[in-house]
């Protein structure tokens, strides 16, 4: 989508859409105050009045989009507006929209124009690949929006929102692809595109150099799938004195049956989603590279299929992980913590100043914190704090649940170094002090966006059904961070 910035009024620009969002209790413009007279809209949250002024003002239909109160005014209030913007546009055909804004927001320029920019990107997309039954009305793409606003600022914020939204659509795809078209190969084949067009450095390890490398791991819970694992490495950057190293660990499970402890059939069905992990690192080193962030930046992926079968891995085994710890398994649909203690414990090597792992971990992060918040668990507090920041800033919110001593008792085996689950209570808990054991002393922060990575029913209004893109504008916030004050 094209997304102009310029100067002027938004009321007197012709335009087949136009957008004015107002803040609760912030008086509208004369010429639109008389075109509503005696209508209830008072700018209340989400509150929205298509207008036709029939030539009162230049655009030929005016929406009026209420954000609410002004002190609960944020970012995302920003970019959920412009999603249910673009997507009036997309009901009634319009190409291009204009979009201005009522009254002074208590905002930096920059950040309303990234808010904004983000807002139309993720609002317009749709998923659409396998669809042979669509009506040119169903095709129809808005091309652009134009921003009425003066500040220069803001034109930095909209190159900046436009990057990140790229990044999270990007991995939204790649989570909305079906399993048998992203098998762990052609996860692989993504990152190599990836690293072809950005300049990125990307090793890819097959079965064979697994073996060779004894990444116990991600061999066991592969050994089910015909679809043989991989292990993916990109970097961007390089280190070096002043630059940060961040490794970022994504889980890869490109379908995930729960192995031998199969999960139920109603359960399955959105597990082509369980590698949102991995689509979030992808989707972040694509928007590290893009904006030329002076970081150097790991992304570590194991990616596989976990299957039942004859020679897939069960409850009893015991598995030798690429550190030497010993794992036993309790049951087999525990399995991304299985291959991410490989996965974290080849991030050490690069001795960074920060681990970051995303993961569709467990259910049980679904019962305790819903769709709503991205449940954290870390071993370093500073880095905890600037990944809460970075949520509130995104709008993908985390919530710190504690990573104490006592957890990782309840994971000790009798015949082993650990057992693969800890039991029912504290099932989120028990699961990063399990990731805990493979990062070293090196600081770690654990993400489970279980909750948050698949929406059936979309609750904000720049998702769409199926994949969210969570962590993108998270892990976005975050290495943006680094080297700035705060």
């Amino acid at each position: 989508m094209e997304i102009m910035v310029k100067s002027g009024d938004i009321l007197g620009e012709p335009a087949d859409l136009a957008v004015l969002a107002s803040p609760e209790e912030v008086a509208l413009p004369a010429a639109v105050a008389e075109l509503i007279e005696g209508a209830d809209f008072r700018g209340k949250a989400k509150q929205t009045r298509l207008i036709y002024p029939r030539g009162a003002v230049a655009p030929r239909r005016l929406l009026l989009l209420g954000l609410g109160k002004p002190d609960k005014l944020s970012a995302d209030t920003l970019r959920q507006a412009a999603a249910t913007a673009v997507r009036q546009a997309q009901e009634l055909q319009v190409a291009r929209l204009t979009f201005g804004l009522n009254g002074d927001l208590d905002l930096a320029p920059e950040r309303i124009g990234q808010a904004l920019a983000e807002g139309f990107e993720l609002g317009a997309y749709r998923f659409q690949r396998y669809r042979s039954d669509l009506s040119d009305e169903q095709r129809f793409v808005v091309e652009g929006a134009t921003i009425v606003a003066s500040a220069e600022a803001l034109r930095a914020g909209v190159a900046i929102g436009q990057t990140i939204a790229r990044g999270a659509n990007f991995a939204r795809d790649l989570v909305n692809t079906p399993p048998n078209d992203l098998p762990p190969a052609r996860l692989a084949d993504q990152a190599l595109a990836l690293g072809q067009r950005l300049g990125l450095n990307v090793t890819v390890l097959d079965r064979a150099r697994l073996v060779e490398g004894g990444f116990g791991g991600v061999l066991a819970v592969g050994q089910g799938s015909a679809n043989e694992p991989r292990f993916i490495v990109m970097e961007y950057g390089a280190a070096n004195q002043g630059a940060p190293t961040i490794c970022l660990v994504g889980k890869g499970l490109t379908f995930d049956s729960g192995g031998l402890s199969l999960k139920p059939a109603d359960a399955m069905t959105t597990m082509k989603s369980d590698m949102s992990g991995a689509a979030a690192v992808l989707g972040a080193l694509q928007v590290a590279a893009e904006l030329q962030l002076p970081l150097h930046v790991v992304g570590i992926i194991p990616a596989v299929e976990n299957m039942p079968g004859g020679a897939a891995f069960r409850p009893d085994d015991v598995i030798t992980t690429l550190s030497g710890k010993t794992v036993e398994v309790l049951n087999t649909d525990a399995e991304g913590r299985i291959v991410l203690a490989d996965g974290l414990h080849y991030a050490q090597r690069y001795k960074p100043d920060a681990i970051i792992e995303l993961s569709t971990l467990t259910g049980a992060i679904v019962i305790a914190l819903g769709s709503h918040a991205i449940g954290m668990m870390a071993t370093n507090q500073e880095l905890a704090d600037r990944i809460a920041r970075a949520g509130e800033a995104s709008g993908e919110r985390v919530w710190q649940l504690p990573l104490w001593d006592e957890y990782r008792e309840m994971i000790k085996s009798e015949i082993a170094d650990m057992k693969n689950i800890g039991g029912r209570p504290a099932g989120s808990i028990t699961a990063a002090a399990f990731l805990a054991n493979f990062v070293g002393d090196y600081p770690f922060v654990h993400l489970d966006i279980a909750g948050t990575a698949f929406a059936e029913k979309p609750a904000r209004s720049y998702d769409a059904p199926g994949a969210t893109g969570v962590g993108v504008r998270l892990l976005s916030e975050v290495l943006r961070s680094y080297g700035t004050p705060g």
